[in-house]
């Protein structure tokens, strides 16, 4: 199958998860070796979860299928740019390849409106819109050392 019919698979889902009332337009599927081992909706509003977007909900499909929790050699077809929080569950799981639909200006043009992630994320945590603060630095500290100290460990 080529890119277009993929893609063409990720608009179905967002245009049926619309008129389920599953959540925002949004469809995603994830390709390995010509086959969709992951499928998504937008399900925030019917699951209650705001990280239900589609793109989550394949990758957690995927990864599950896989049984690893990275999705090398695989492509991610999304019928709209990933949001900040997909994109970095994306690079996390480092697929070989995103592609994506509508961009992030018609995803605003629509109120689904991610500019405010993306300026939040260049200031500093004390000048952020949800008050954000650093305490017991220290202690948490010793979650790393643990994982520096720890032989055993499965690098991600």
């Amino acid at each position: 199958m080529s890119d277009e019919q993929f893609m063409k698979e990720a608009i179905r889902l967002a245009i049926e998860g619309v008129k389920a009332g599953h959540g925002g337009p949004f469809g995603a599927v994830i390709v390995k070796d010509g086959e969709i081992i992951g499928r998504g909706q937008n399900r925030v509003i019917i699951d209650n979860d705001p990280t239900a977007h589609a793109e989550m909900v394949a990758i957690r499909e995927a990864c599950r299928r896989l049984g690893h929790f990275q999705l090398e050699s695989c492509v991610v077809y999304a019928s709209a740019e990933p949001c900040p929080m997909c994109l970095g569950a994306l690079y996390w799981a480092r697929p070989s390849r995103i592609v994506f639909g509508s961009g992030r200006e018609d995803a605003a043009s629509i109120s689904f409106d991610d500019a405010f992630i993306y300026r939040e994320l260049d200031h500093h945590h004390s000048q952020r819109h949800i008050p954000t603060e650093q305490i017991m630095r220290e202690e948490a500290l010793k979650a790393f050392q643990a994982w520096v100290e720890k032989e055993d460990k499965t690098r991600y």
